[in-house]
């Protein structure tokens, strides 16, 4: 039996010293591709991004345990180069640096990791052609669409060949054609690179898109198909 991309197990995570219980006891299991492309629906507040930032090592979990391709999260020593090299994120809020271009948000992940200016310069471009961004190169983010933002951001989870991206609301900023037009990339990534997507919304949009559905309410999974 093929082991599971992201295996979690009664995980519990509490704030101000036990009194908000975050998430109460999580258990999760992400099979191999093609079933792993995968939508957290809930709504606001009901621990979608805390899972999503446990399962990114950006968090630790109060209790249980998760494994990534079979492997102890918490067993782990280098959870920057985990973050840096193994995990893509994408946002909401789409997180580019303004005073940099397309071309030198995409570079920013590959800064330190070994390649060459000319490497990382080559590595952008290919990513944001693969996103359909070849003019905008040398744009800065405040003169992009939302959309286009967007897919600037998404190139940048890739910059690093990651075999999960976790993706917290990543369509909510952007109107319904535009999620579609997003929505389509994700799916066309998947299929090409077989990555793990996890992608938490309450977009319905969203939902229709994935192999797996998953229902989050008051920090547990209530349901899931």
């Amino acid at each position: 039996m093929a082991t599971p991309e992201i295996q979690v197990q009664g995980i519990v995570k509490t704030y101000g010293k036990g009194r908000v219980r975050a998430l109460r006891g999580i258990h999760l299991e992400v099979a191999p591709y093609p079933d792993n492309f995968v939508v957290l629906m809930g709504p606001s507040g009901c621990g979608k991004s805390t899972l999503l930032n446990l399962l990114g090592g950006l968090d630790q979990a109060t209790e249980g345990r998760i494994w990534i391709k079979g492997q102890p999260l918490e067993n782990r020593n280098d959870l920057d180069r985990y973050r840096a090299s193994e995990i893509g994120f994408v946002f909401q809020s789409f997180n580019l640096l303004t005073a940099l271009n397309a071309l030198e948000n995409v570079e920013v992940p590959m800064l330190g990791n070994g390649m060459s200016n000319k490497q990382r310069t080559c590595r952008a471009q290919e990513l944001l052609h693969e996103v359909g961004l070849d003019d905008k190169w040398n744009v800065s983010p405040r003169e992009l669409s939302m959309g286009e933002q967007q897919r600037v951001a998404i190139a940048r989870a890739l910059a690093n060949m990651p075999s999960i991206i976790l993706a917290d609301e990543p369509t909510g900023n952007l109107d319904s054609a535009t999620t579609e037009d997003v929505l389509r990339l994700f799916v066309k990534l998947h299929q090409a690179l077989h990555i793990t997507f996890l992608i938490a919304t309450h977009d319905l949009q969203v939902a229709s898109h994935a192999r797996a559905v998953l229902y989050m309410k008051d920090g547990m999974i209530v349901e899931g198909k």
